[in-house]
């Protein structure tokens, strides 16, 4: 299967939404995401962007997400592997499955690495653990 008959922007779009609005409504990471992002409209384009990127490699995403997530105060890997179990949730629902377990692949590299990232700006010599994926 070419890159481009994955699934269509759209899809894409409609993942994005319904995964973030899991997020937000989330005991645990939706005050972590609310209080950082102030327009979520703006945000949801630019999560779009860059799933579009991704998942279809149409480079329409432009900006450094490691800086941000590495600013942010508190992380775990209980925190990512709830982000990834609401991920594979809203991945999982998709009519296009294709999308939704190609996303969620990406999603639990993404994942790995933020946290990676994460952990190496705050502890430089120490080696990062790794998120196990259930």
């Amino acid at each position: 299967m070419a890159v481009s008959d994955l699934c269509t922007e759209e899809e894409i779009t409609r993942l994005v939404h319904e995964f973030y609005a899991k997020v937000r409504r989330d005991e645990v990471l939706g005050p972590i995401f609310n209080t950082q992002v102030e327009d979520w409209d703006h945000h949801l384009a630019k999560l779009a962007d860059f799933w579009s990127s991704v998942l279809l490699r149409t480079g329409r995403f432009t900006g450094a997400p490691m800086p941000k997530h590495a600013a942010l105060p508190g992380l775990s890997a209980d925190l990512f592997h709830r982000w990834l179990a609401l991920f594979r949730e809203a991945a999982s629902a998709q009519p296009n499955q294709a999308l939704g377990q190609s996303a969620y692949a990406m999603a639990q590299r993404i994942a790995q690495s933020l946290w990676f990232g994460y952990q190496m700006s705050r502890n430089p010599g120490s080696l990062p653990t790794e998120l196990v994926h259930a």
